[in-house]
């Protein structure tokens, strides 16, 4: 059979299995995403119920973040290797090639981390959930965050908003003016510290020991429970050294986001938007908040090679998320199941042809299940 045709016919072929692989996952309704929604009929206003569509985005847009990956590493791959051997290949392209998982996980997490701050319901729940751990962040500062992005609160007018932060400065022993945006222009950093005193760079470093402490509790005896399946000396100090690194990460990525925040709110903002109501208002409506997010994710060059390709293909997806309502009438489904299924043929087509491809531990379960 020509190689051609041969290509095609597996990608056919895939491109039918997922989308009636899909459709049959999509067929199950589910009570969350039906909702009463009030419909006009010639006897007037009705209730009805409606069902949406939504429950297999996350899938959807796993596979649409691989054949991505796919397609976007095979060209880079035949750009470089005919630039090689034109002697064109360039330092800024090789620049390109070192950085570009570190930038995919920190452009994800920066969008990760501005839909926590501000959407939250675009990340599925137990996202949420973990981030709000790992970042121990007073709920009262982040719904203050809120608000002032919303203008619900305004620096330097009365609306009544004043009780939420005074509230938390009493609690960590700080002024009660510190809490009123009309007598603190802006609000003071020691709140956004949360009682750990004025210094910035201070608040960074106890956030980092913090969040290594609470990371290395957790990784390490997972680590070392995977040691025990062949127990040795070497595993053993493997899996501390693992646990030490990934925590670190983790540390620093927390200590970049709020060291981001401050910086920007502090120094950078006021330097550049200016030191007026309306500036700060600006820096603390949203501005701090995308220092922190540009900041924090480039934590990732603290893992080695490999394991920082594996952390942006898990967290673009959840980036892409926050970019798509979590639920969608039924009569646009056929968008994400059309979707679904190029995408999932690309990648199962690329195993086929090209295993080496379909990068990091996909790949190696893909190559298994679909070897003849």
């Amino acid at each position: 059979m020509d190689p051609g045709i041969a290509v095609l016919t597996r990608w056919t072929s895939s491109f039918v299995a997922a989308w009636f692989s899909l459709k049959l996952l999509q067929s199950k309704k589910s009570d969350a995403f039906t909702k009463d929604l009030v419909y006009e009929t010639a006897n007037g206003r009705v209730l009805r119920p409606t069902h949406f569509a939504g429950r297999t985005m996350d899938l959807t847009l796993f596979s649409v973040t691989r054949a991505l990956d796919v397609l976007v590493g095979e060209y880079w791959t035949q750009r470089k290797v005919a630039r090689v051997n034109t002697g064109k290949w360039s330092d800024a392209e090789k620049l390109i090639s070192m950085l570009a998982d570190p930038a995919i996980f920190a452009s994800s997490c920066a969008l990760i981390m501005w839909a926590w701050i501000y959407t939250p319901d675009r990340l599925p729940r137990s996202y949420n959930k973990w981030i709000k751990s790992a970042a121990a962040v007073d709920q009262r500062l982040l719904l203050a965050l809120r608000r002032m992005r919303y203008g619900e609160i305004q620096y330097g007018v009365e609306t009544g908003q004043a009780p939420l932060l005074q509230d938390m400065c009493k609690e960590y022993g700080l002024p009660l003016e510190f809490g009123d945006p009309v007598m603190s222009i802006p609000y003071p950093c020691e709140v956004v510290h949360m009682g750990t005193g004025k210094n910035c760079e201070y608040h960074a470093l106890s956030r980092f020991a913090r969040s290594f402490l609470w990371a290395f509790s957790t990784y390490l005896p997972l680590n070392l429970i995977l040691a025990t399946r062949k127990p040795s000396q070497k595993r053993f100090k493997s899996a501390v050294i693992s646990s030490a690194r990934s925590s670190t990460f983790l540390g620093t990525f927390i200590a970049l986001y709020y060291y981001g925040i401050c910086f920007t709110r502090s120094r950078a903002g006021p330097r550049i938007l200016g030191a007026s109501s309306s500036s700060y208002q600006q820096i603390d409506g949203g501005t701090c908040i995308g220092g922190g997010c540009a900041l924090c994710g480039w934590s990732v060059l603290i893992e080695n090679e490999s394991r920082r390709k594996e952390l942006g293909l898990f967290v673009a997806p959840r980036a892409l998320a926050t970019l798509f309502p979590r639920r969608y009438l039924e009569e646009n489904q056929w968008r994400e199941t059309l979707a679904f299924a190029i995408s999932t043929a690309v990648v199962f087509t690329c195993v086929s042809e090209k295993p080496s491809r379909v990068r990091g531990v996909l790949g190696k379960l893909l190559k298994k299940v679909l070897s003849p």
